[in-house]
């Protein structure tokens, strides 16, 4: 009897035992899972069409580079990445939207960077934080602005341009987007050589270009996009460029540094990539990555070249120490010129 009972009380342990090990095991596999599960998340994502907002009217330059790199990041993601236009308040509106957003990797936005940087100096009510809130992915092309007159405005060269506005105080009218890069690029121009230029507000790019096309503004700053094509046409009038060397697409053209005064003086449009504050490294590595394998790509080198832009892809990292460092370069600028955009 006792032998029957010892080996029934072992039968049991041995089968509560090996229920405990299954569960045990069952536990660990699952942890072990869950513990996969980012990685594995990321490697799958998207798993949905990806939306890039942009801060500008479309068909200006980060809209272009949008479809661009958008239609062969659709190629090899297999989801659709669709330009989203949202404009307003220079790129601040569709940054609000982007850091309100879920830090899934389905929205994202591509804009000019230099914008970004000078929010937090211009604006005194700024919903977001770009160093706190945002999410640096890359930079993707830098391209100067062209410098161009109305062609009745009796000025070939910068020199001359500032010239006109000395002996014209308050004459001269610049149509920008207040706040915005180019605004600022422009500022620190005039408060190098001590000029006096009104600058006349207006809703983008195309609606600068066009003030100056038709004679209601005088000059302003420019992407190439925006304004070689009106360059080629007769319709503006090319002074300079606004890069610190000649441009090999505009060799015969001098750059604003060339003036003297404005010795290395630099601007122009850095566009770049960037998502919301909480996006995980793995979709910010991966979008890395993928863009610049496709910047690389022979014919979109080709497309970015006859848009007067450069390739210029910074890592993440390096894409947040820019901003840092062009924060505290404008926040100079800002604070001199008085400027403010309530």
């Amino acid at each position: 009897m006792k032998t029957v009972k010892v080996n029934s009380i072992r039968s049991n342990t041995d089968h509560d035992y090996a229920i405990a090990s299954a569960v045990i095991a069952a536990l660990c596999c699952c942890g072990y899972a869950h513990a996969q599960t980012p990685a594995s998340s990321a490697q799958a994502w998207p798993v949905k069409p990806i939306r890039v907002l942009v801060g500008a009217p479309p068909g200006g330059t980060s809209d272009i580079l949008v479809r661009l790199i958008g239609a062969k990041l659709t190629e090899s993601w297999g989801q659709q990445v669709i330009s989203d236009s949202r404009p307003g308040a220079n790129g601040n509106i569709a940054v609000e939207i982007l850091v309100r957003s879920a830090p899934d990797g389905h929205t994202l936005m591509l804009m000019d960077i230099g914008n970004l940087s000078i929010s937090p100096s211009m604006y005194t009510k700024l919903p977001f934080d770009i160093i706190r809130d945002i999410a640096p992915i890359c930079t993707v092309t830098y391209s100067p602005y062209l410098l161009t007159t109305h062609p009745s405005v009796p000025v070939k060269t910068v020199a001359e341009l500032i010239a006109l506005a000395k002996k014209n105080p308050g004459k001269l009218n610049v149509p920008v987007g207040l706040g915005s890069a180019i605004h600022m690029s422009t500022l620190e121009m005039q408060q190098r050589v001590g000029t006096k230029w009104v600058y006349v507000p207006t809703k983008g790019g195309q609606n600068s270009v066009f003030s100056v096309m038709t004679g209601d503004g005088d000059f302003l700053l420019m992407g190439v996009v925006q304004t070689w094509v009106h360059v080629k046409s007769g319709k503006l009038k090319l002074i300079a460029v606004s890069s610190e060397q000649r441009e090999p697409n505009f060799a015969n053209v001098p750059t604003i540094a060339e003036t003297p005064g404005l010795e290395g003086y630099s601007a122009g449009s850095w566009q770049g990539i960037i998502g919301p504050a909480k996006l995980s490294s793995d979709i910010v590595n991966k979008t890395y990555n993928e863009v610049k394998r496709i910047i690389a790509l022979p014919d979109v080198a080709e497309k970015l070249t006859s848009l007067g832009s450069r390739p210029q892809v910074k890592t993440p990292q390096e894409m947040g120490k820019w901003l840092a460092s062009e924060k505290e370069k404008w926040a100079k600028v800002v604070k001199e010129s008085g400027y403010k955009v309530e």
